[in-house]
């Protein structure tokens, strides 16, 4: 019989309930942009960039197909992203599945806005809402599939476990699509690539995402903390990413129907 884990999730490490003392020194609560409202001018050009780079270096189709490999085969798959930002992930999905019903929100009320201004905004299959990740406004079983990509880790441990809550509890599939948070050493090395460059608004972005990654045991917990028949199975991930382009950490994470 499974039971909730045993631990402090609001000051769990971003490395896990095991991180080593240098790993738990490679964090921050400092904010990204994309977290602050007093910098509206970095904050659109951090959305943009992450579009760009997306469809430049094939981040958006990469992830779309990760998701789409859950609800392959499913007839008029009903589709949730979460923290969408731009829009981009859910446009190549309803591009692969012609079938496809996604509703596309963010937490962000200009970027609902920005995306809902654009084709999405008038896409039949297609419905921009604003909405929050740990707090999803939909009934039990809504979706057969949510996606949250290089989003989850904006999220502090408490929310982020409820984000597995909600996201489980509305889709019969929560995959969750992020950075990875590579040994110590080497979480280092990346960062030093990277710091010479954060003046620029989406690499000063990547070097806090970078601190603020989730390793695959603090997916783990998180998982078990928000409901202890969550089961989760990861992928992705590497030990000698590039910083621009690093390989995805992947969670899929389902529970039991009928759980609570």
């Amino acid at each position: 019989m499974m039971v909730h884990m045993a631990i402090d999730i609001e000051d769990m490490p971003r490395g896990g309930p095991d991180a080593s003392w240098l790993d738990r020194r490679l964090e921050t609560d400092r904010l990204e942009y994309l977290d602050r409202d007093d910098v509206d001018g970095k904050k659109r050009a951090v959305v943009r960039s992450l579009d760009l780079l997306g469809r430049v270096f094939g981040l958006h189709e990469r992830f779309a197909r990760t998701a789409f490999q859950e609800v392959r085969g499913v007839p008029n798959a009903k589709i949730l992203e979460l923290g969408s930002g731009h829009g981009g992930l859910s446009r190549r999905l309803l591009e692969m599945d012609p079938t496809a019903h996604v509703t596309v929100t963010d937490v962000e009320p200009s970027s609902v806005a920005a995306i809902a201004a654009g084709d999405l905004g008038s896409h039949p299959r297609a419905v921009v809402r604003e909405m929050d990740a740990t707090a999803i406004d939909a009934p039990d079983g809504s979706y057969d599939l949510a996606v949250f990509a290089l989003s989850f880790h904006h999220l502090p441990p408490a929310l982020a476990s409820r984000a597995f809550a909600e996201g489980t509890r509305v889709a019969a599939r929560l995959v969750i699509i992020d950075l990875p948070r590579p040994p110590a050493p080497l979480h280092i090395l990346r960062l030093s690539q990277m710091l010479p460059l954060a003046m620029i608004p989406v690499v000063h972005d990547g070097v806090i995402s970078s601190l603020r990654a989730y390793s695959s045991s603090a997916l783990v917990a998180l998982a078990r903390h928000a409901n202890p028949t969550i089961r989760v199975e990861l992928r992705g991930g590497g030990l000698f990413d590039s910083p621009m382009r690093p390989r995805p950490q992947v969670a899929v994470a389902s529970r039991l129907r009928g759980a609570r």
